[in-house]
């Protein structure tokens, strides 16, 4: 079976897919798309469907439902999600929560600073330092704009602030990329990515010297989504693999990735390895499905206003 954006190097897929194949004999290959290249695909094959299973960053929930590309099937255990982080006639359920951070690999800084804010980053002792996932494409690159847009004083109505600091990011010698970049982070070719919290940690656990970091000035929590691929192939086996995503196992890999549970709390084994929640009460949550619906029109503003 298929799963369309899971790559073995965000969160935890790289483990949580292996171990569901373990565990029923279902083949299920990691997958590199972003939320965005996975939302295209389905649209061109939606007469042919390749893929069962979809993950999403919330921000293209609405890009997916609207596209009817998802079908209703609403897993085993998934009852507990609270009612706005599911999808309307059970097209979608939200599976954990990220947040928007600093990954900080602190060997390649040249002897500057561990940034602690936004406003840190536009520092000429950080230029061709940092760069963020293309948020014209990728779910967590669209939350890193909104993040910034929010915490420098704007707002989904108000792209402003946003832009404005990321063109001047981009001035200081930003870069963008489309996939998953963390191996970057981990060979210094990024030293600084504007990302999410849980990769950080998972990459500092592999021994590279990193700091994960939440800016100061604030921050955006980002719920991830998977659906049942609409036509899916193997019907079955996507209804499998959805399930295990909430079964009891599937969760604590999820959470041994660092993402955090829509449902129930952190784990105490690791809340003792992340930042305090004092770090985390600066990142807010906003009106996703807003945020999804002004999507376009930020993209066409990025565009013209920052553009790479």
């Amino acid at each position: 079976m298929i799963t369309y954006n899971s790559p073995a190097q965000w969160g935890n897929f790289g483990e949580v897919l292996p171990a569901f194949t373990k565990k029923t004999g279902i083949a299920a290959p990691n997958d590199p798309k972003n939320s965005g290249q996975a939302l295209a695909a389905l649209q061109a094959e939606k007469g042919a469907p390749v893929a069962d299973v979809a993950y999403a960053g919330i921000a293209f929930a609405g890009q997916l439902a609207t596209a009817d590309v998802l079908q209703k099937y609403v897993p085993s255990g998934s009852d507990r999600v609270p009612a706005d982080l599911r999808g309307p006639s059970g097209l979608w359920e939200a599976i954990h929560t990220g947040t928007v951070a600093f990954i900080v690999n602190k060997d390649h800084l040249g002897g500057a600073s561990v940034p602690t804010g936004w406003n840190d980053l536009l520092d000429p002792k950080y230029k061709g330092k940092v760069g963020y996932l293309d948020p014209t494409q990728a779910a967590v690159g669209y939350s890193v704009a909104t993040a910034a847009n929010i915490a420098l004083g704007g707002s989904l109505d108000n792209w402003g602030p946003g832009l404005d600091y990321l063109a001047a990011l981009k001035r200081n010698g930003a870069s963008t990329s489309a996939q998953t970049a963390t191996a970057k982070v981990a060979q210094g070719e990024i030293p600084i990515l504007i990302d999410t919290d849980f990769n950080g940690y998972k990459l500092r656990d592999t021994g590279a010297n990193v700091e994960v970091v939440i800016p100061k000035e604030g921050s955006l929590q980002i719920p991830y989504i998977v659906g049942l691929v609409a036509g899916a192939p193997h019907k079955a086996n996507g209804q499998a693999l959805l399930d295990f995503y909430f079964s009891e196992e599937g969760q604590a890999l999820f959470a041994k990735g660092y993402m955090r549970p829509v449902v129930g709390s952190v784990p105490a084994e690791i809340a003792a390895k992340v930042l305090p929640d004092s770090d985390y009460r600066r990142a807010v949550t906003i009106d996703y499905a807003k945020q999804g619906k002004v999507q376009q029109d930020f993209i066409k503003l990025y565009q013209d206003k920052v553009g790479f």
